[in-house]
């Protein structure tokens, strides 16, 4: 394994780093070689524009299919995410496999020697975008990593899971999501909106933060006026669609906007 990452600090900020189709996905038409050098030059902008932590992710794999995932996918998320490591040294590192892909997400960070990795279904099933998610990823996952010994990996993981129907679980409130999701052992919690770039409730973040004594990031939708109000409650900020050209999660990572969204904590 490779040594640890960086820990992430107080009131962070976390940039996405989207990674391009990798090969056996429709969209596919890169090799793996510029994809990991693309990655690499986005984390060298984010960490130069003052972020505190990076997240590396399939976004571009659509559509996207429920795990296990295939061989190529595995090998070229470890290839990206350890050049992702070598670019940003100084910044703490995750990893999330799209999609309900934990296995392969902590298999890839304990290589690499990510941090963290974010995961989508810890605790009860959802029926999302992808399909059904028939279960929860927290009894699995976590005895994989006692398996491999990966306990500097945190599990972060979202409740109520963006781009998805709750209709199953619908009888469970956002507090009572959060005690489970901590009584199952995940290191942190992600609060999201509905949808990529959608923004988180400020309510929602007030009532989990009210009902968990773990870290409490918001996952989607942060702008920089939302910044101040965020950080109040929230412990870390994952940023991914506003730090883009034109807001854009498709469009490469923009300097001046990764610039603007650091100011905004300042």
């Amino acid at each position: 394994m490779a040594q640890s990452n960086p820990a992430i600090p107080a009131k962070a900020l976390i940039g996405m780093v989207h990674v391009g189709a990798l090969p056996g996905s429709p969209r596919s038409t890169q090799g793996v070689d510029a994809l990991a050098t693309q990655a690499a030059a986005e984390a060298r902008i984010l960490a130069d524009a003052g972020f505190d932590a990076l997240l590396v992710e399939n976004m571009h794999d659509v559509p996207y299919v429920p795990g296990p995932h295939p061989p190529e996918t595995i090998a070229a998320m470890t290839r990206v995410v350890q050049q992702v490591r070598e670019a940003a040294p100084s910044l703490a590192l995750g990893v999330q496999v799209l999609a309900f892909g934990h296995i392969e997400a902590m298999a890839i960070a304990h290589t690499c020697g990510a941090s963290f990795i974010r995961v989508e279904n810890f605790t009860f099933a959802h029926v999302a975008d992808e399909g059904l998610m028939p279960s929860a990823a927290a009894g699995e996952l976590l005895r994989y990593r006692a398996r491999l010994g990966a306990h500097g990996v945190r599990v972060i993981c979202d409740i109520k899971k963006k781009h998805a129907a709750h209709a199953i679980t619908q009888d469970l409130s956002l507090e009572e999501s959060a005690h489970a999701a901590e009584f199952f052992g995940a290191d942190g919690l992600i609060v999201t909106g509905e949808a990529t770039g959608r923004p988180a409730s400020h309510a929602d973040v007030e009532v989990v933060r009210a009902a968990t004594r773990l870290p409490l990031w918001v996952g989607s939708g942060v702008t920089p006026d939302q910044v101040p109000a965020l950080l109040a409650h929230a412990d870390a900020l994952v940023v991914g669609s506003w730090i883009k050209k034109d807001g854009n999660w498709r469009n490469p990572v923009d300097p001046d906007r990764c610039r603007q969204l650091v100011k905004a904590r300042r």
